[in-house]
């Protein structure tokens, strides 16, 4: 029974009111947003008649507007149980149940309210969405199509379809379907922010941004709006302004774990890692097993080199969250790294197989490995992306011209993939600032600083430690494979591109305006400070073996210290990897580098820096004693693996150890882009590559003419 049939009148001091007029009064201040008073009216109908259905029904709507969930429920189910008959009982019911996590009493009250009513379209809609976040999309999809069939006005069973549809990837019918939304509720702000996250979905940013900002001005204060909108400002290369948007966000609620796990992937982007994982943890706290703050961790030790620890991580998070592609990539990457090339393959495949719009797990894809005829449909996916290019946000067309140059590269289209490389450098040089005069001027500063008054007076004057080996040279020159043979040695160990020594040199002066930087700096030390900086140097390098007795740093831009190498750490290995000039500079051109190369994104600007650092080269062999600084030819290790081999061995005061040999059966860590070639044996293909691409690096060859020959 909803009410006693006589429908009596409220007794108190008020006005006499019917339970029915009660009711509706309760109903109209509800609405008003007079939550206090609509509770006051169902708790003066209850005094009267404690079972009076619609009170209690109605109550509970009222304190689940005000955050009582467990009393809302409570009071609805209890309707339930005095009117059995009520489908808008159960319909709520399903609802409240839903909201509190209890899915499995939300789907029992939603079928029996379509068994009571199987046309009603709000309890067709509830339970839809039940299976929804059941992961059932198919019934799902059913049910609220069933809903707008029976209400074709119903604005929010549209949103709720649209959103079925986007998370199964039906991007377009997901449009469609948010489209109808707002064309019934124009200021609909769910619908604006769901048809953000759909554009973004597809790569089309700022189509994104611009649907975010609706939403946000029609809800100032929603975090998940604000949230969606720095993801999108990220996207397009604003951090600065993302920052503004995720600390609103965190203002308005500090515990979002996806504002917080946005707050993160920022300051990753940022190169801000241990703030990354700081916050990351934070959101974990909130929610343990949150597959995107899982994955954002696993990024964060990824950053610092701790491959298995991130694989774990996105294996977490995969298992959370099955269709969360970014993850299957970032897993595709560490298996890569760690060496397990068909695995890392399987997962990028997967990853594109979830999104397919995604760019950036195309070009994870083909530089995994080379592209054949049996991989034409992902090149014909791309080039169906590249027909909407112009849609797309900068970082994501950078991205698929560099995926599209790879994939012509390897089936020998070269005029395609140069054109390709051309606009995906171009748009990157763009969104760069790099200043070369100031680039250029450090080489000069370097040079004068370290001439032979400087280094000659300080022999000797550093760690005597012999643990180090530096590798280094431009980028894509061979230092990857040298690494690799060298770590092929039971008593070396291979460490990748470190930091650490950078790091150092920033700490070099500095500390006010009037105390010179690097490399001025170096004139006013004294013997005991260049020990000190060996020291502290060979103490970071240690912790990456305890027992090597040689341990690699293959940071190619360590040519920039090789004389503070010298005096610091006089007993360290250098070794100058060398490649043809034309060839090394195309391959940096081929590649969009993680880290700052940025000179790397223009042709003639490529080819005056490699001018300039083999002036600086050319410069250490002058000042160098002789034999201090063993250099070698990426080619003379492709002709003579053994020769080259023993050389590099001999030079890092090892006896010889044929497992060097077998460099790409070792199995490390890689995390260069070179990680799949140094799983495999020498091959030539890539001599003289710059030959297939003559007719279009007349700015570089041009540039190049004049470059200090390195050593026969």
């Amino acid at each position: 029974m909803s009410a006693p049939a006589s429908d009596p009148p409220i007794p108190a001091d008020t006005p006499s009111l019917t339970f029915a007029q009660a009711l509706a009064l309760a109903q109209e201040q509800l609405a008003a947003g007079g939550l206090a008073a609509a509770e006051e009216l169902c708790l003066r109908v209850l005094t009267a008649d404690p079972g009076c259905a619609p009170a209690l029904h109605l109550l509970g709507v009222i304190l689940s507007r005000a955050g009582d969930l467990p009393r809302a429920i409570d009071l609805v189910r209890r309707a339930t149980q005095v009117d059995g008959t009520a489908a808008v009982y159960f319909g709520n019911l399903c609802e409240l149940c839903r909201l509190a996590g209890q899915l499995d009493d939300a789907l029992a009250a939603g079928l029996r309210a379509i068994e009571i009513a199987p046309s009603f379209p709000p309890a067709l809609n509830n339970l839809a969405i039940v299976h929804f976040e059941r992961c059932e999309y198919g019934v799902a999809a059913e049910l609220y199509r069933r809903a707008v069939a029976l209400a074709p006005d119903y604005a929010e069973a549209h949103n709720n379809l649209g959103n079925v549809l986007r998370t199964t990837r039906q991007h377009d019918a997901a449009l469609a379907a948010f489209g109808r939304a707002l064309a019934l509720r124009p200021l609909y702000a769910d619908a604006l922010n769901n048809l953000g996250t759909t554009l973004r979905d597809m790569g089309r940013i700022a189509d994104a941004e611009s649907a975010y900002r609706k939403a946000h001005a029609l809800n100032p204060l929603g975090v998940k709006v604000l949230t969606n909108l720095a993801r999108a400002v990220i996207d397009l290369d604003r951090p600065d302004e993302a920052t503004r948007l995720i600390e609103c966000a965190l203002s308005l609620d500090p515990a979002c774990v996806e504002a917080l796990t946005c707050l993160a992937r920022l300051r990753l982007e940022q190169r801000r890692v241990g703030e990354a994982e700081v916050v990351c943890r934070e959101a974990l706290a909130v929610r343990a097993d949150d597959p995107e703050a899982l994955n954002a961790l696993g990024l964060v030790h990824g950053e610092r080199g701790e491959l298995d620890e991130a694989l774990a991580l996105f294996r977490r998070a995969i298992e959370g969250k099955p269709d969360l592609a970014e993850a299957h990539s970032n897993a595709g990457n560490m298996l890569t790294a760690l060496g397990q090339l068909a695995r890392g393959r399987e997962a990028h495949l997967r990853a594109v197989a979830l999104n397919p719009r995604q760019p950036a797990f195309y070009l994870n894809l083909v530089n995994g490995e080379k592209i054949t005829r049996d991989d034409d449909p992902y090149l014909a996916r791309m080039e169906d992306l590249a027909k909407d290019i112009d849609r797309l946000a900068p970082p994501s067309a950078i991205r698929l011209h560099f995926a599209l140059a790879k994939a012509n590269d390897d089936l020998g289209r070269h005029d395609q993939a140069f054109e390709h490389l051309l606009s995906g450098n171009r748009l990157e040089r763009a969104g760069i600032a790099y200043d070369e005069t100031s680039t250029f001027a450090l080489f000069d500063r370097i040079r004068a600083s370290f001439d032979g008054k400087c280094m000659a007076p300080r022999a000797g004057a550093g760690d005597s430690s012999e643990l180090p080996v530096f590798v280094l040279g431009m980028p894509r020159s061979g230092t990857t494979l040298v690494e690799q043979i060298i770590a092929s040695h039971p008593l070396a160990h291979g460490a990748g591109e470190l930091g650490d020594l950078a790091e150092i040199v920033v700490g070099l002066g500095g500390k006010d305006l009037a105390t010179p930087v690097f490399p001025e700096s170096i004139g006013g030390l004294k013997d005991r400070d260049i020990g000190l900086i060996g020291a502290r140097y060979v103490q970071r390098l240690r912790r990456h073996s305890k027992s090597a007795r040689r341990i690699s740093d293959k940071m190619p831009a360590n040519y920039f210290f090789v004389g503070l190498i010298h005096l610091a750490l006089p007993n360290a290995r250098i070794i100058h990897v060398m490649r043809d000039p034309a060839d090394t500079c195309l391959s940096c051109f081929s590649k969009l580098f993680a880290t700052e190369q940025n000179h790397t994104y223009d042709l003639a600007e490529l080819g005056r820096y490699y001018r300039k650092y083999a002036q600086l080269m050319e410069h250490w062999r002058e000042v160098l004693p002789p034999g201090r600084m063993l250099e070698i030819r990426y080619e003379d290790v492709v002709a003579d693996l053994e020769g080259s081999a023993r050389r590099l061995i001999e030079h890092c005061g090892l006896r010889w150890n044929p497992r060097c040999l077998a460099f790409h059966e070792t199995s490390r860590p890689v995390r260069t882009a070179s990680a799949h070639q140094v799983r495999r044996p020498l091959y030539a293909t890539s001599l003289g590559r710059w030959e297939s691409y003559r007719a279009h690096l007349a700015p570089l060859v041009a540039e190049l003419g004049a470059a200090p020959p390195g050593p026969l």
